[in-house]
C-alpha cells in the first residue's frame, strides 16, 4: 500500500514537471517572461539590514554615546575607589543620566550590541543629545534671570498716611521721586541722593491726598484734603496755580499731555486744561462713591477710573459718557495699570473683599484673565522690559508678587514690609520699583534688570507713545 502511494506521488510530480516545461516552451515562443516574485512582506516589518547573528548593526549604535558612557563609567569607578561620590550625588547623577541621556537598567531591555535597525529618532532628541555632548557649558545661555529678594535701598517715610484710597507716590521722567508725608511733599533725587521739601499745606489739620508728575518731569500736581488741586514747578520749588471744582478731598490724579484728570470723594472726575484760565474742560459722572484710581492709556485715548463702588469705568477722550462699565470686582478698585507693550490692555486690582487681579481688553470691554491673589491688591505696575506684572498687597503677608503674563504664574514673592504696601512707582528706565507701605518705609527693588532683547519692547513702546511724552506742559 505504501509502495503504491509512492508511485502515485512520483507520477504526479513528474506530470507537473512535464506540464511546466511545456508551459515554459509556449511562453518563450510567445515572447513572455516568467518572473518569480518574493512572498509579500508582513505589515509592520522593518526595512533595511537587520544584522547577523554575531555581527551587530553599527548603524543602529551611537558610538558617541557609547564613548561618553565608557568615559563616565571609568570616572565613576575611580570615584568609587577613592570613596569621593556621596550617595546623594550618585542618585542625582543617575537621575540626570536617566532623563537626559535616556539611560535605563538592563532589566528595561537596554543592550550593548544592537542587531536591529533602530527607529528614527525625533529632531528634538537628536538636538538634545548633541547639546549634551558638544556644548560648552561656560557659554551656555541661561533661560532665567536673578531676581533679588532683598531691597536695594530702604528709606524712612515718617507720617505716611495709612489710607487705601490715596495715591501718595510717583517717580518723574527726570528720575526724581516724590512722596507725600502728612502735610508735606518731599523730593528725592535718585542720581544725587539729595532730599528736599517741595511744599506744605497751609493748615495744620490739612494733608496731601494725591500727587502725580507731568510727563515733562518738571511740574507736579498735588491733591489736598481741602478739595483743592495745586500745580508746582519742582525745578524752582514754586507754586504755579491752584484749581478748584471738587466738593471733597482729591484722592487720585492722572496726566494726559496738558490735561490733568482729578478724582474726588465726591464721586466726580474733572478734566482740567492747565493751559486755560477756565481750567475745567469736562466733568465725568459715573461713580457713586470715591474715585480712588485714575490712569490714562499710553496712547492718551482712554481713561480708566476705579471707585469705592466696586466699579471700573473706561472713558473715551472725546466723550463725557463712559465707554464701558465693568462690575466684576467685589471691592474697591484702586490699582490700575496699562500694559506698555500691547494696546487696549489694562490690569486692575480689587480690595480686601475681592483680592483679584483682572486683565481687560478695553477695546471690547471683556475680561481676559482673573487671578485670586488671596490678599488685598493695593497697587500694580507693568514691566517695561518683560511681560510681567508686579503687585503689592496687604494682609496677611504685606508682600510684593511678580507675575508672568499671560499665564499669571507667580515668578517671585518679595517680603520685608511689616504693614500693607499701599503704593508702587517705577523708575524712568524701568528697572527699579519703589514700594511705600504703612510701616513708614520706602523700599527699592531692582526686579526688572533690562536685557538686549527686552530693550526692544521699550523702544517699541517709546516709538508708539513718544509724541505724548514729548508734549510740553504750558501752564498759565
Amino acid at each position: 500500500m505504501e509502495h503504491k502511494s509512492y508511485n502515485i506521488r512520483h507520477m504526479f510530480t513528474t506530470l507537473q514537471e512535464r506540464q511546466g516545461c511545456s508551459l515554459n516552451r509556449r511562453r518563450r515562443s510567445l515572447g513572455l517572461t516568467l518572473t518569480i516574485l518574493p512572498p509579500p512582506r508582513k505589515p509592520g516589518s522593518q526595512n533595511g539590514y537587520q544584522g547577523d547573528r554575531y555581527i551587530p548593526s553599527r548603524s543602529a549604535m551611537d558610538l558617541d554615546i557609547a564613548r561618553f558612557n565608557l568615559l563616565c563609567e571609568a570616572k565613576e569607578n575611580t570615584s568609587m575607589l577613592l570613596n569621593i561620590t556621596s550617595p546623594i550625588k550618585e542618585e542625582y547623577r543617575k537621575k540626570l543620566a536617566e532623563n537626559l541621556l535616556q539611560e535605563k537598567n538592563a532589566k528595561d531591555g537596554k543592550k550593548i550590541l544592537v542587531f536591529k535597525k533602530k527607529k528614527r529618532s525625533t529632531l528634538k532628541e537628536d538636538e538634545r543629545l548633541n547639546y549634551l555632548l558638544y556644548c560648552d557649558k561656560s557659554g551656555a545661555r541661561k533661560s532665567y534671570r536673578h531676581i533679588p529678594h532683598l531691597p536695594e535701598r530702604i528709606l524712612d517715610a515718617p507720617e505716611l498716611v495709612d489710607d487705601y484710597y490715596l495715591n501718595l507716590l510717583d517717580w518723574s521722567s527726570k528720575n526724581v521721586l516724590a512722596v507725600a508725608l502728612g502735610t508735606a511733599v518731599y523730593l528725592w533725587n535718585a542720581e544725587s541722593g539729595a532730599i528736599s521739601q517741595l511744599m506744605q499745606t497751609s493748615e495744620d489739620d490739612d494733608y496731601v491726598t494725591s500727587i502725580a508728575w507731568a510727563t515733562d518731569g518738571k511740574h507736579i500736581a498735588v491733591g489736598i484734603n481741602s478739595m483743592e488741586v495745586q500745580i508746582w514747578d519742582a525745578s524752582k520749588g514754586s507754586q504755579v496755580r491752584r484749581m478748584s471744582g471738587h466738593t471733597a478731598r482729591v484722592g487720585s490724579l492722572a496726566w494726559n499731555g496738558p490735561t490733568l484728570s482729578s478724582g474726588g470723594r465726591d464721586s466726580r472726575i474733572i478734566n482740567h486744561d492747565v493751559r486755560a484760565r477756565d481750567h475745567i474742560a469736562s466733568t465725568l459722572k459715573g461713580h457713586s462713591q470715591e474715585v480712588c484710581g485714575l490712569s490714562w492709556s499710553p496712547s492718551g485715548q482712554q481713561l480708566a477710573s476705579g471707585g469705592n463702588d466696586n466699579l471700573l469705568h473706561i472713558w473715551d477722550v472725546a466723550s463725557t459718557e463712559y465707554l464701558y462699565r465693568l462690575s466684576d470686582h467685589q471691592a474697591a478698585v484702586k490699582a490700575l495699570a496699562w500694559c506698555p507693550f500691547q494696546a487696549h490692555l489694562l490690569a486692575s486690582g480689587g480690595g480686601t473683599a475681592d483680592r483679584c487681579i483682572k486683565v481687560w481688553n478695553t477695546q471690547k470691554g471683556t475680561c481676559l484673565n482673573s487671578l485670586d491673589t488671596q490678599s488685598q491688591v493695593c497697587a500694580l505696575v507693568w514691566s517695561r522690559h518683560y511681560k510681567e506684572i508686579l503687585s503689592s498687597h496687604g494682609y496677611s503677608k504685606n508682600q510684593l508678587c511678580l507675575w508672568r503674563y499671560p499665564s499669571m504664574v507667580k515668578i517671585a514673592e518679595l517680603t520685608g514690609h511689616t504693614a500693607r504696601v499701599l503704593h508702587l512707582a517705577q523708575s524712568p528706565e524701568g528697572t527699579t520699583v519703589v514700594s511705600a507701605a504703612a510701616d513708614e518705609t520706602l523700599r527699592f527693588w531692582k526686579v526688572f534688570v533690562a536685557s538686549d532683547k527686552s530693550n526692544a519692547i521699550v523702544r517699541m513702546h517709546a516709538k508708539e507713545c513718544g509724541s505724548l511724552l514729548l508734549k510740553a506742559v504750558q501752564i498759565r
